[in-house]
């Protein structure tokens, strides 16, 4: 049974930096595109980014540079980099894997097929 496991969310300042990590067990890992995804707090879930069987990355287009993704297949684990935290970064995220190719789709959640359950990044002073 597939299973993915966020990690790394937490309380932050502005301006200050964390890097989510996303495990995945049950599934072959390098053969899924990792997506990761942000709900706000009463807010729709939105793409962040998402990387590639092959390591191409994705990035929604408002996100301003701030986001890094990158994976270790060795170690069957995504991360996501966020630099320069904004109050409006707050929220849960979730990582998410499809084993479908095709570009920024992995963007989309309806394009996703295993969901992890997230961790809560609260950006606050």
């Amino acid at each position: 049974q597939a299973q993915l496991v966020e990690s790394g969310g937490g309380l932050v300042q502005p301006g200050g930096s964390l890097r989510l990590s996303c495990e995945g067990s049950g599934l072959t890992f390098d053969y899924h595109a990792i997506g990761w995804f942000h709900q706000a707090p009463g807010r729709e879930r939105e793409g962040v980014s998402c990387i590639s069987r092959d390591g191409d990355t994705y990035y929604a287009d408002s996100l301003e540079g701030r986001f890094t993704i990158s994976r270790d297949d060795a170690k069957s684990t995504a991360y996501l980099q966020i630099n320069s935290l904004k109050p409006e970064d707050t929220g849960v995220y979730y990582c998410a894997a499809t084993y479908r190719e095709g570009g920024r789709r992995c963007l989309f959640a309806i394009d996703m097929d295993y969901w992890g359950k997230g961790t809560l990044v609260t950006v606050s002073s």
